[in-house]
């Protein structure tokens, strides 16, 4: 135990690699937060109003447009899946909202507050799709050392780690872990401060079924005590375990509606085949003003 102290403390002191670096980046930024009492109340008095809220936003990447005319609210305390397929815009759609993505135009408000600002910078998870943990230290080194970055103690790490379910592999080094367990370390170092927005950038990818179905009820679980997700996926068929669905398609919001709604909207049982109906609906909205 000794030893990883020794660990923790060097990163602290130096920041020697990359990897500190980034981290270190994201400390600065929106990851984590531990609402005091006042705050908590603010927040439940003022749950009618969105989590998130955007308007007219435009990104660039290169010289291509990311995102086009994007606008949409996100509710408190549910989880809100973000699904399409790759390219389409999810990642820097959630890149905007944590305040890390320049914009061409447009707003994005994130707990009544501009995405980024200082005030957020406590209050945001975010989980990208790479896990950012470090593969040399054990598990409960890497939740410990972001826990000390915002001047938490052990027992924050602790709750995270049993939060996720790693307690029994709290000792584990992170580079003999499988995939799922390192995504949920990673998840982890996002919640070791009991954020109130967690953004989760295709957590589940590469996961076998049943790993994403544990994850996925951790997600639940995380919503059932107040906390709001946005979770991105490509795979269609885990849009049943969201409230709300965003779809996007080409840097565009094509839909903001309900596993049911979307069902029954499109008549199709197979939320894949809703989608697509979803999709050549929207093309060829697209397609008539420039036929005629």
């Amino acid at each position: 135990m000794r030893g990883g102290n020794r660990i923790v403390d060097k990163l602290l002191s130096a920041h020697r690699t990359d990897s500190a670096r980034h981290l270190t980046s994201f400390a600065k930024g929106p990851i984590i937060h531990h609402m005091m009492t006042s705050s908590r109340d603010e927040l439940f008095a003022q749950s009618s109003e969105p989590v998130v809220r955007i308007a007219h936003l435009r990104v660039i990447r290169g010289k291509r447009p990311a995102l086009h005319d994007f606008s949409v609210e996100i509710s408190r305390g549910a989880i809100t899946g973000l699904l399409g397929p790759s390219g389409c815009g999810k990642t820097t759609l959630m890149r905007c909202i944590v305040g890390t993505q320049i914009i061409a135009s447009g707003t994005v408000t994130v707990l009544g507050h501009p995405a980024g600002s200082a005030a957020l910078r406590r209050r945001v998870g975010y989980l990208p799709q790479d896990p950012t943990i470090y593969n040399d230290l054990r598990i409960i080194d890497n939740v410990r050392y972001i826990a000390s970055l915002y001047g938490f103690d052990g027992h924050a790490a602790d709750e995270a780690i049993d939060r996720v379910g790693l307690t029994d592999h709290r000792t584990a080094y992170c580079g003999n872990l499988s995939g799922g367990q390192r995504t949920r370390v990673s998840l982890a170092c996002a919640l070791v401060c009991q954020p109130d927005l967690l953004v989760l950038d295709e957590p589940t990818v590469g996961l076998d079924p049943v790993l994403r179905v544990d994850l996925w009820d951790q997600f639940a679980e995380l919503a059932r005590t107040g906390t709001t997700l946005l979770v991105s996926s490509h795979v269609m068929d885990e849009a049943d375990h969201c409230g709300d669905l965003l779809l996007m398609r080409e840097g565009r919001l094509v839909a903001h509606t309900t596993p049911a709604q979307l069902r029954e909207d499109t008549s199709c049982t197979s939320l894949e085949e809703a989608f697509l109906s979803i999709i050549k609906r929207s093309t060829a909205q697209q397609a008539g003003p420039k036929a005629g």
